[in-house]
Parts: C-alpha cells; sequence; structure tokens
C-alpha cells in the first residue's frame, strides 16, 4: 500500500498551495492604492492652481498676443481681421500712447522712490525695541486693506481746488491755492500721494520680516563699536535688505506700470482720458480707454503686449547692470 506522501508512481507528491487569506486582495489593492498615492499625489495637490493659472493666466495671456495681431472690436470680437503688427506700428507713432508712458514713469518714480524709503525707515524703528509695536504694525497694513476706491474719494476731498484740506493748510503757510486735477506735475504727485499712502506699510511688513531673519549679533556689534542706530541703518540693515530691495523695486515698478484705480477716481468726469488733457493718463488707463471706451479690442490687446515689453525690458536692464557690477568687483 502507498504512502500518503507518495504518488503511485513512486514520486514525492507536492503539498497544495496553501488558501490565500482572506484580505489579501483588498491589502494588495491598498498597497497598490498607496504606491499610485505616494506618485501621483503631490500632483493631484498642485493641478488645481495649475488648471486655474492655465484658464485664467496663460489662455487670456496668449488671447491676447493672438487679438493684437488682428483688427477687431468689442462689440465683435468673432470678426477678426489679420493686420499682422499693424496695431503695434501705430503705437510708434501714437502721441497719446507715448504721454501715458511718461507719465506712468514720472508717477512711477514719484511713489516707488518715497515709498520704498520710507518702508525701510518704518521697518528699522519697529524692529527695534518700541512699546506697542504689535499695534504699529497692524495700523501700517490698515492702508492696504483700504479699497482703492475709498482711498482715492478720501484723496480727491483733500485735494480739492476750493474746500480740500492741502490748499487751506497751504493758506495758513501763506500760499495760494492750487488746482491739483488740472495741472500735470500737480496732479501726478496728488496720484502719487495715494499710491505711498496705501503701499508704504505693505512694504515696510516686508522689510520687517527681512529684518527678523538678520542675527542680532551684528547690531550688538555695531553697538558696542560705538555705532549710532543711524549708522547701523546704513552699515547692517541697508546691506542685509538688498536681495528685498531689489524683490520690492520689482514688484512696485510691476505695479506702477498697471497703474489703473487711482488716476482713474481721481478725476471722476474726465473717466479714462486722465484729466482734460490727459495729464495724467497712464498706460492702464490708455489700454482701458483703447479697449472699452473706444472699442478697439485689437488696439488695447497691443498696448497690453507693449506693457509687458516695456517690463521685460527693465528686467533685462537691471539683470545687465547687476551682471556688470559683479564683474567689476
Amino acid at each position: 500500500m502507498a504512502s500518503d506522501t507518495t504518488t503511485t508512481t513512486g514520486a514525492p507528491a507536492v503539498p497544495p498551495p496553501p488558501p490565500a487569506p482572506a484580505g489579501a486582495p483588498r491589502s494588495a489593492w491598498r498597497g497598490r492604492r498607496h504606491r499610485w498615492g505616494v506618485r501621483w499625489g503631490p500632483y493631484a495637490h498642485i493641478a488645481p492652481f495649475f488648471v486655474l493659472f492655465a484658464a485664467f493666466g496663460i489662455f487670456p495671456l496668449l488671447y491676447t498676443g493672438w487679438a493684437s495681431l488682428h483688427r477687431v472690436e468689442l462689440t465683435a470680437p468673432t470678426d477678426m481681421e489679420w493686420v499682422g503688427l499693424r496695431n503695434y506700428a501705430r503705437l510708434l507713432d501714437d502721441e497719446f500712447f507715448w504721454n501715458a508712458l511718461r507719465n506712468t514713469v514720472t508717477i512711477g518714480l514719484l511713489s516707488t522712490v518715497p515709498q520704498l524709503l520710507m518702508a525701510l525707515g518704518i521697518a528699522h524703528l519697529l524692529h527695534g525695541r518700541l512699546r506697542g509695536s504689535t499695534f504699529f504694525r497692524v495700523v501700517a497694513l490698515t492702508p492696504y486693506a483700504t479699497s482703492v476706491a475709498a482711498a482715492t474719494l478720501v484723496f480727491v476731498l483733500l485735494f480739492g481746488r476750493d474746500f480740500g484740506l492741502v490748499n487751506w493748510v497751504l493758506g495758513l503757510l501763506g500760499a495760494g491755492p492750487v488746482d491739483w486735477q488740472n495741472g500735470r506735475w500737480t496732479s501726478q504727485f496728488a496720484v502719487s500721494t495715494i499710491v505711498i499712502w496705501r503701499w508704504t506699510g505693505y512694504n515696510a511688513l516686508i522689510y520687517l520680516a527681512a529684518l527678523q531673519a538678520v542675527p542680532d549679533e551684528l547690531y550688538e556689534a555695531a553697538a558696542l563699536d560705538g555705532a549710532s542706530r543711524w549708522q547701523q541703518f546704513r552699515h547692517v540693515t541697508v546691506p542685509s535688505l538688498r536681495p528685498t530691495i531689489l524683490f520690492t523695486c520689482v514688484v512696485s515698478t510691476i505695479g506702477a506700470t498697471q497703474l489703473f484705480g487711482e488716476p482713474l477716481l481721481f478725476n471722476g468726469s474726465a473717466g479714462a482720458t486722465g484729466g482734460s488733457d490727459h495729464q495724467f493718463q497712464t498706460l492702464g488707463l490708455y489700454l482701458y480707454e483703447q479697449g472699452w471706451v473706444n472699442l478697439h479690442l485689437g488696439r488695447a490687446s497691443a498696448i497690453a503686449w507693449a506693457m509687458l515689453l516695456i517690463l521685460l525690458l527693465a528686467g533685462a536692464a537691471v539683470a545687465l547692470v547687476r551682471a556688470w557690477r559683479r564683474r567689476t568687483r
């Protein structure tokens, strides 16, 4: 009689495989899902940003570039007539475009330079041992939280010709009233003050965050060497904040190029013309006038791409200057 462990031919019998556990398919699926999650999970988390950026960033940019090469009106955006670079060529001979560019540069300089200097000083004061520093930080950010419309309307009252507070103060000092809205330099100065008031505190907090990363040992060493607060500011604070200062300069330049709300509301009766003589019409206002007042969507698209080209050229110029300074050191 054959043994239980051998077959009839004498070969040893192979035992059958043990039955699979009841939870094996489920555990295999969990392991596969875990591997998929590890591999594709990060992409799923950042996918909403790229979807929204493609819908509201890349697509409008490409469509605007395509529209700038056509003659198209806002009343019939699907009826496009190919004109090539004609819209760009017209900008070279457009005196209103060059006037808007000059106004943009002037208002940008009048608002950006004092704004960043004041923000740097405020950040240095807030970084010191100041009582109620948290309260002052909140106060510094309050103008940024104020809407453009509300802030501009208040400044319109301040710079009123007949009953404005600024002219009242000038009258106390013996100066005559100033027509802030109709003068070229006066209107640009008034618009610049709105920008300065809204963005100084915001940039000050950016500088303050950068200052908190500066080691306190540098200030202590400077104090032991007999350096005053002003000397500490010049030789410790400013060199430590050079990358942050460059960042705020770039962001402020972009904001100045896109300036729209403040000049639009500063003289509401003038609309997008920027005053009776276009004395404070910026590139943003000129783009709005061409696209939404004159309904020339193709020309407005060309202006938008011209603004982008100006920013790229400015960025390239800054990069070349920095590269040249590195080589000369």
